[in-house]
């Protein structure tokens, strides 16, 4: 079990910052961060809470910090549909029903679907049961062949910016599950080499549907400022048609699943 000191410096080696640089920031002396990660110094809750901040470290991986100083957690993770987070539950509704009649859906940490509006439904009626039950990954949804797989048409590419976006996302809060994910779904193969991603922001995800092909492109949304880690771990995947006939596709009346013909 590793010291808060312990945990604190290999959040300061996955930020690149110097006990220096975290001194600044956190305006506090060099000495005294030298001090915590050698366990010199006994930190108190509150500087713990204000290198974590400077850190950037996830309210889940901040309750753990605090345990290992001794002190009791300070952030709840409550179900997004209690009471306590009725208001953000509202929201997160709102929005989803706002993007329609695009697709829009609400990921947690480990890509696992927590929320959908009605457009993502159509997009579900031919993947394999299995991969329907709670909890419903986005990740093996989209990358196994019973699943999206064999309706997108550029699925080499989209494993690339896939596996860059994990990987960042790995390396800026580590996690066992989607780690395993990431080597069971992700391991670099020769696609890579023969599909260099410039930009994410202009790689659209080709479906064929329908003899035809939907372009889309997404955007995440993220809480601001959550003091709840289900706030904290959770981001909104909306698609947006890349060109007008991915647009009138979704648009045109009537139109309320993208099926084969």
């Amino acid at each position: 079990m590793y010291t808060v000191g312990e945990l604190l410096r290999q959040w300061r080696h996955r930020r690149r910052l110097s006990q220096l640089d975290l001194a600044i920031a956190a305006d506090v002396s060099a000495r005294h961060v030298s001090l915590v990660e050698t366990g010199k110094s006994k930190p108190s809750a509150d500087m713990v809470l204000r290198l974590a901040d400077q850190l950037d470290v996830p309210l889940r991986e901040r309750n753990r910090l605090l345990l290992a100083a001794g002190f009791a957690p300070r952030y709840a993770e409550r179900p997004l549909d209690g009471n306590a987070l009725s208001a953000a539950w509202d929201a997160v509704e709102k929005v989803l029903r706002a993007h329609e009649p695009f697709p829009a859906l609400v990921l947690d940490h480990r890509w696992n679907i927590v929320m959908t509006n009605r457009a993502v439904d159509p997009f579900l009626a031919d993947v394999a049961p299995d991969l329907l039950r709670p909890p419903i990954n986005m990740l093996r949804l989209g990358l196994d062949p019973r699943g999206l797989a064999p309706r997108i048409v550029n699925l080499a590419e989209m494993r690339v910016v896939l596996r860059a976006r994990i990987a960042r996302q790995l390396a800026a809060a580590p996690d066992s599950e989607l780690t395993a994910l990431y080597e069971e779904l992700l391991a670099p193969g020769s696609e890579e080499a023969s599909h260099p991603i410039e930009s994410e922001v202009v790689i659209p995800m080709i479906f064929r549907f329908g003899g035809r092909e939907l372009r889309l492109f997404s955007t995440t949304t993220t809480f601001g400022t959550p003091m709840d880690i289900t706030l904290d771990e959770i981001a909104i995947e909306s698609y947006y048609p890349t060109d007008a006939e991915s647009a009138a596709y979704f648009t045109k009346p009537g139109a309320d699943a993208p099926a084969d013909t």
